[in-house]
């Protein structure tokens, strides 16, 4: 794909939606950093539903702490792997404690080094918490960028790097929710609504589902 035709992609994309934003509820960045692990082989749908009464009961690492491993499982059992995602948060909690004062780091390195954070959350955290310019790839984004022809890759980190280098600076911030929304809404996994979506004409797809 050239870079005009990436261009218009993500400028129908913006035109669409000029401030996406992430569909998890959170209020502070440990709220976002507690969602984006729990989201992990789950919806955000479901992530919301539990994180809604959690964050009444315990929103920051002190708070989690004292609840335990055990009583933050009662309010996430509705999610998929809870029982290491708790786990995993619990530890993340002593460690900001330990190593950032409480607070998330800024720096994909430290972030990395949280119990249950990998390169994709890690990127998700940096990009919506602090607004900086990465692409955290997931299921819907690889198969967009594969699909479209935007960013083809065999694996997420060279669908990743591929973004990074073939997307404008002016889409960076927002590009990671415009692909997502997109494959989430628009180009499904088992059937991409191509008749009624937006850049049809500009996506190489080879095999559109025409109705």
């Amino acid at each position: 794909m050239n870079p005009a035709r990436r261009h218009a992609i993500f400028s129908r994309l913006r035109a669409a939606n000029p401030q996406p934003a992430s569909e998890l509820e959170y209020r502070s960045p440990f709220e976002l950093l507690v969602a984006v692990v729990l989201s992990a082989q789950a919806t955000d749908k479901s992530v919301n539903l539990a994180t809604r009464e959690l964050f009444k009961a315990a929103h920051t690492p002190p708070a989690f702490l004292a609840l335990g491993a055990a009583g933050l499982e009662r309010y996430i059992k509705s999610i998929g792997l809870f029982r290491t995602k708790a786990k995993n948060i619990i530890a993340a909690c002593r460690l900001l404690l330990e190593r950032h004062g409480g607070e998330v780091p800024r720096t994909r390195e430290a972030l990395e080094q949280l119990p249950g954070v990998g390169r994709k959350t890690a990127n998700v955290i940096l990009n919506v918490a602090f607004g900086e310019p990465t692409i955290a790839v997931d299921t819907h984004i690889f198969r967009v960028a594969n699909r479209t022809g935007i960013a083809p890759g065999k694996d997420v980190l060279v669908v990743e790097q591929k973004l990074l280098k073939f997307v404008a600076d002016e889409f960076k911030q927002h590009a990671h929710h415009w692909l997502i929304l997109h494959g989430r809404y628009v180009c499904k996994a088992r059937r991409p609504e191509c008749a009624t979506c937006p850049i049809n004409d500009l996506c190489e797809f080879k095999t559109k589902i025409k109705a």
